[in-house]
């Protein structure tokens, strides 16, 4: 099963100077929008997904109904794919980002690509669970608005084909 995790656009709580968390649930600007749609198109040009997931916050959300409308694919929306909540450690965190890969691989047996639209700190989560990494670690996997990571179960194997790829956002 190939997996394409991307990180929803430019949004307007990202913005915010106090009290920002990665739980503030603002929408998407205008030039996030222009990103999620061009990562839109190349996704369906270069590597359509058959299914998507998708954080429930709306940032997330509104990327992951932009992808379904331009691939025709359908999309589930999982709480557990949210970013980083105030209540929440880092052992919870990872824990979470551990147990909803094993779920969605689970629940994707019958597809051969799908696609994670989430937040910056749970992809590092979900990156660093595909690679088992050990919990207390130092990595942090960078990604760009509407970075795409291309990870691959491929026979005994796990493979990352490429990570963070903006190139779609070129010239924006």
């Amino acid at each position: 099963m190939q997996i394409l995790l991307i990180r929803h656009g430019e949004a307007e709580d990202d913005f915010l100077d106090e009290g920002y968390v990665g739980s503030t649930d603002l929408p998407l600007t205008e030039r996030g929008v222009l990103q999620v749609q061009k990562m839109a198109k190349r996704v369906l040009n270069d590597f359509p997904p058959q299914f998507i997931w998708s954080s429930t916050l709306r940032r997330a959300r509104q990327a992951a109904e932009m992808l379904s409308q331009t691939t025709s694919c359908s999309v589930e929306y999982l709480e557990d794919l949210t970013e980083m909540q105030e209540t929440e450690n880092r052992l919870a965190f990872r824990k979470r980002g551990q147990e909803v890969l094993a779920s969605i691989k689970l629940n994707s047996e019958d597809f051969g690509r799908i696609a994670i639209v989430t937040h910056g700190g749970m992809i590092t989560q979900i990156i660093e669970s595909f690679l088992d990494l050990p919990i207390e670690n130092n990595i942090w996997f960078h990604t760009d608005y509407t970075g795409i990571h291309f990870l691959d179960y491929y026979r005994d194997k796990k493979i990352i084909k490429f990570a963070n790829n903006t190139s779609h956002l070129q010239g924006l």
